[in-house]
């Protein structure tokens, strides 16, 4: 999941910074209004986590921005918590709403909440093929086996799982996973997808759709046990044609033309 974080103090967008990134976030920051929408023109976040004291362009005018475009969900995280503040705040189009002092942990179970929201609304958790994902928990199975994932195969998975079997392109995994700072010629989105297929183990779940990107098999299963038991072999190679009944084959058979024929409507007079 893309996050911005719009933050004027240096030490404290560190801080909110990395641990958003320890619970699988891929962050960016913005130390000004103007830097934020510059950034916000770039890339289609998914939260926008907005200080409401900043330079240059002020908090308010950048969530005025942000709530007309559509695009992101914006959480206002501002050290003027009274009422008024916070319904102000609401009013001009912020999607919620956290003052300062905050537990951390409520600040990132806000932020998956807000994702949530998204357009169509994901649920909270994840499902597809036999594999359960918990945003909000960073867990992930399959068939009930705990999958140890890596914070980008658990982003890579959770795209491709949240597109409900829509092929995910390498440049969406790039913005969603990633941050501002990954080379776009990276071979690593490759390299997570094949890492992840190895964790997910058979039957295979990931498949490439070659100059458009991945996607997830809705259910390998039934592909899967077809091939085994020989199923999806044509009638032909399962068994020869009987010589007798329907389909039978004539012993002697002329295709020099239609007169070496011996048919019943060749015995008409």
């Amino acid at each position: 999941m893309r996050v911005l974080l719009v933050e004027d103090e240096q030490p404290l967008a560190g801080y909110i910074g990395t641990g958003l990134r320890k619970h699988g976030f891929a962050v960016d920051v913005a130390l000004d209004g103007q830097e934020a929408l510059d950034k916000c023109d770039a890339t289609p976040y998914d939260v926008v986590v907005l200080d409401r004291d900043l330079p240059v362009v002020h908090g308010d005018a950048v969530c005025q921005q942000l709530a007309g475009r559509g695009v992101s969900r914006v959480l206002m995280l501002t050290a003027a918590d009274a009422v008024e503040d916070r319904v102000g705040g609401l009013a001009m189009g912020a999607d919620d709403y956290l003052g300062k002092p905050f537990a951390f942990s409520e600040l990132v179970a806000r932020v998956h909440a807000l994702a949530r929201r998204s357009t169509p609304a994901r649920p909270p958790v994840l499902r597809a093929s036999g594999v359960a994902l918990d945003p909000a928990r960073r867990t992930a199975e399959r068939d009930g086996r705990l999958l140890h994932l890596t914070p980008k195969e658990f982003g890579v998975l959770e795209q491709l799982l949240a597109a409900d079997g829509d092929v995910v392109s390498a440049e969406t995994l790039l913005d969603k996973v990633w941050d501002e700072h990954a080379d776009p010629f990276t071979n690593a989105i490759r390299i997570t997808v094949g890492t992840l297929r190895r964790k997910l183990d058979d039957p295979p779940l990931i498949t490439t759709v070659t100059g458009a990107g991945y996607r997830i098999e809705r259910d390998p299963r039934p592909a899967a046990a077809a091939k085994r038991s020989g199923r999806g072999r044509s009638v032909s190679s399962r068994r020869p044609l009987r010589r007798g009944g329907a389909g039978r084959v004539p012993r002697r058979c002329r295709c020099r033309g239609t007169s070496g024929l011996r048919s019943g409507a060749g015995r008409m007079r």
